[in-house]
């Protein structure tokens, strides 16, 4: 480092140690966990009795900077025998400067040891394996590094062994220490902003085009609208302008919103010219415009009113202008005024219910009734306004005939769950009777109402399974709102009662008032006949992967669902055959015109150990069927990632990573999951793996992203720096 950034460095962790030192100018072992964010108590022990160098029981600044310096600038050497003398518990651990020098020649870490410290590396990166399973891992590790069969592992011995892994070594460290770095300077100024790059224009020019031509559309019809009403003064003007382009964009907020067209369009030419699939996202810009027009569009009248209560120009009051019908105002009996101030109570009720902080927050039910009201604002404007009926009546009819079409195909016939499984974290696996006409394509969605659980409300849910699946639609559901809640609950509850004491009297009970879940096949999964109404499908951005040459499929947690169904319909479309005179097998690919796929990359990421359950079972399935494959040939590669696991370059998980990646190449077998894809921990870096991707050169590369939208403006920003194609899920 510069003598510059030195200085910088030491101010900053002053700072910080004076805000968790206290009084006594001293850090203790409990204000060190804290301030280290270290889970485990033998990892805040054992860097706590590190740090505190004179052995005092507290750690002072001095002897803070000191041991900073080591992890965050120290070279390979120093680190290793920092680390070495974590893992090695029973050792002599008294001075920090003791353990710069050279290491004690016995010093040593034996196999009782190694379990401790794996033990608890686990626990700190919050993954759960069973006792046999750290034993192998500890086997594994030892085995390794002890390379001359001593019965122990010397220092020498462990640098050798972490020589292996030098992406680590690069960058050991205690990551929960990176917070006292101060804040890197150059990072915080970005060479260009994003919107102007040249990358940004190119991968987002449709929409920028749609975008300009609709804004150029509204310019034209305020002008317009103004100038033939230049006789009635500048307010009225204004109110005018604005009140020609709600007419207009009224109508259109309707038309983004018709989603069976849409979905017929996106197997059409047109999908290559207008956004269709950032429809949600115009519909919440045509919605934020709404609500401007509207606000101008009420204040200029008011303005309006105001001159005109002059003495000298009128009869009336404000307040009679704006809530009452004596000045007549309106072609329905003077009704224009109280419509207006209804239709802005409506409108601005609508977008603050359609809020991400009120969709987002489990209140979904908010924004589903709230939203309901659009069928009282269109009837209102038809009152307001003389000329809306004209701007509404095509689309109205289109929007009426969808409405008839979704609830005659929802109801044609009787739709059943048959099956149910409650897995990890709140997530329900519905197993639907498929009907006999409803076909789909793989990513499609689906709007589900179940009576028992609410008689009038719909909800949107991406199917899981494969269209090729021809008896069954999966629905895989995250307990995140009300409703989603209540439907986990319903059949939590379903399952205790089968378990009760007096299950056949309370199912004599409530035989007539609730479905009855029959044979129990596991703890949470059962066959069932529970009557539903599916209105659907409907398209999304993931019908254009099978004309990708290299599609990159992201799931961010439950966001998985739409590429369960894509890997599904690979598998079957990607067909084993077998001879069944040589046995000779292959792959039959069955390309149609649709097919261009050369290869898929799959990335799965979650924040914990069991949410990998809810699809692992597929992913075995997809992993046998290229077993016989060579990596580098493989059309489809997986990556898991899990969040809540330490990165490799973590001192505190460098120990299990290792003996994580040794058993996996021993076992073929991944620890966490049981695939043969080893589990990655932490989250990905986007730019090398983007890089990778880039270097593969196997065609145009479309990246599919379903998860939370925080890091999908993080993989959007990488998509347009490599030129990839990015399409988020979005219904």
């Amino acid at each position: 480092m510069s003598l510059d950034e030195d200085a910088r460095w030491l101010e900053w962790v002053t700072k910080q140690f004076e805000t968790i030192a206290g009084e006594d100018k001293e850090i203790d072992l409990e204000e060190f966990k804290t301030a280290l964010k270290v889970k485990e108590s033998f990892f805040a022990e054992r860097f706590f009795a590190l740090f505190d160098s004179d052995g005092s029981g507290s750690i002072s600044l001095d002897e803070l900077l000191k041991a900073l310096d080591l992890l965050i600038h120290g070279n390979e050497t120093d680190k290793l025998r920092f680390l070495f003398q974590v893992y090695d518990v029973d050792g002599q651990h008294s001075l920090m400067h003791q353990h710069l020098q050279h290491l004690q020649q016995d010093g040593s870490i034996d196999p009782d040891e190694l379990k401790t410290v794996l033990k608890s590396c686990l626990r700190e990166s919050a993954i759960s394996l069973p006792e046999e399973k750290l034993d192998d891992l500890t086997l594994a590790l030892f085995e390794s590094a002890d390379k001359d069969n001593s019965g122990s592992i010397t220092f020498e011995e462990l640098k050798a062994e972490l020589e292996t892994f030098p992406e680590v070594m690069e960058n050991l460290t205690i990551s929960a220490a990176n917070w006292l770095k101060p804040p890197d300077l150059d990072q915080k100024k970005r060479q260009t902003p994003r919107y102007l790059t040249r990358a940004y224009w190119q991968n987002n020019s449709r929409k920028l085009l749609f975008l300009a031509v609709y804004s150029l559309l509204n310019l034209l019809l305020f002008i317009v609208a103004m100038l033939r009403h230049s006789y009635g003064g500048p307010w009225f003007m204004v109110a005018k302008g604005c009140g020609q382009c709600l007419n207009f964009n009224c109508t259109f907020v309707m038309v983004l919103m018709l989603r069976r067209c849409l979905t017929w369009l996106r197997a059409t030419w047109v999908v290559r010219v207008f956004p269709l699939d950032q429809n949600i996202l115009l519909h919440q810009i045509v919605g934020c415009a709404i609500l401007g027009f509207t606000l101008v569009h009420t204040a200029a009248h008011a303005f309006n009113f105001g001159i005109s209560t002059h003495p000298q120009s009128g009869e009336y009051s404000l307040w009679e202008y704006l809530l009452t019908t004596r000045p007549g105002i309106g072609w329905v009996k003077g009704t224009a005024s109280l419509t207006g101030v209804v239709l802005q109570v409506l409108i601005c009720l609508m977008v603050l219910c359609s809020s991400t902080f009120v969709r987002r927050s489990g209140h979904f039910e908010v924004f589903y009734w709230s939203h309901l009201s659009y069928v009282w604002v269109w009837i209102l404007l038809i009152i307001h306004c003389a000329n809306f009926w004209k701007w509404f009546v095509v689309p109205g009819l289109v929007f009426v005939l969808e409405k008839i079409v979704g609830i005659a195909v929802s109801h044609m016939g009787g739709l059943y769950i048959v099956e149910v499984n409650l897995l990890p974290s709140k997530v329900t696996h519905l197993v639907i009777k498929r009907p006999q006409f409803f076909q789909f394509k793989p990513g499609d969605y689906v709007f589900i109402n179940i009576p028992v659980i609410a008689k009038y409300e719909w909800h949107p849910f991406t199917i899981s399974s494969a269209p090729e699946q021809s008896d069954t639609l999966w629905l895989h559901i995250r307990s995140l709102g009300q409703w989603t809640t209540r439907l986990y609950e319903y059949f939590r509850e379903l399952e205790s009662e089968a378990l009760g004491p007096n299950r056949l009297a309370t199912s004599l009970r409530k035989r007539r008032q609730l479905p009855r879940v029959s044979a129990k096949l596991t703890e949470n999964h059962r066959f069932c006949n529970i009557k539903c109404y599916v209105d659907g499908p409907y398209g999304t951005p993931t019908r254009q992967i099978f004309a990708s040459e290299h599609a990159v499929l992201i799931g961010a947690g439950i966001g998985i669902t739409p590429f369960a169904s894509i890997l599904q319909s690979i598998m079957y479309r990607m067909r084993k055959q077998n001879c069944p005179s040589c046995k000779y097998s292959w792959c039959e690919n069955i390309k149609d015109s649709e097919m261009k796929l050369r290869k898929v990359d799959f990335i799965w990421i979650n924040r914990d150990q069991k949410s990998f359950e809810w699809f692992v079972s597929l992913l075995t399935k997809l992993e046998m069927d290229q077993a016989d494959e060579e990596p580098e040939g493989r059309f489809l590669e997986m990556h898991m990632y899990m969040t809540s696991a330490l990165s490799k370059n973590d001192m505190k998980a460098i120990g299990l990573q290792m003996a994580l990646d040794l058993l996996a190449k021993k076992e073929k077998r991944d620890s966490i999951t049981g695939l043969r894809t080893r589990t990655q921990p932490g989250r990905p870096e986007w730019g090398k793996v983007f890089q990778k991707v880039s270097e593969e050169n196997k065609g145009k590369v479309h990246v599919f992203y379903c998860g939370a939208p925080a890091l999908a403006k993080v993989i959007k920003a990488q998509c347009e720096h490599f030129g990839f194609n990015f399409y988020k899920e979005n219904f």
